[in-house]
């Protein structure tokens, strides 16, 4: 079984969470002045890469919240989990490196 860390309630069972998308996507600061293709991209145009990548992720079948996690895509392993609101933490070789195995 995974464990995922939800930085408020501590590690659970993976079946209790959903994934909410890539973290740290920043909305225009007036839709109404996006042309239809840079809507588009806000939108639909996430990363998709090979190693760690920052993702919202809800604590659905417990308390509810939304919060951030590091995780690699190669293992599935989280690296660390934070707080919504935090920004990304700066991950070392050697802890990147682990997640990757």
């Amino acid at each position: 079984m995974l464990l995922i860390r939800c930085p408020y309630c501590g590690d659970r069972a993976e079946i209790e969470f959903a994934n909410g998308g890539e973290a740290h996507i920043a909305r225009p600061a007036d839709p109404m002045t996006q042309t239809d293709e840079e809507w588009a991209q806000y939108l639909y145009m996430r990363d998709n890469p090979k190693g760690l990548i920052a993702e919202r992720w809800r604590h659905a079948h417990g308390c509810n919240r939304f919060f951030n996690a590091l995780r690699d895509t190669r293992t599935d392993r989280f690296v660390t989990t934070y707080e919504m609101g935090q920004p990304r933490p700066e991950i070392d070789a050697a802890a990147a490196a682990e997640a990757a195995r």
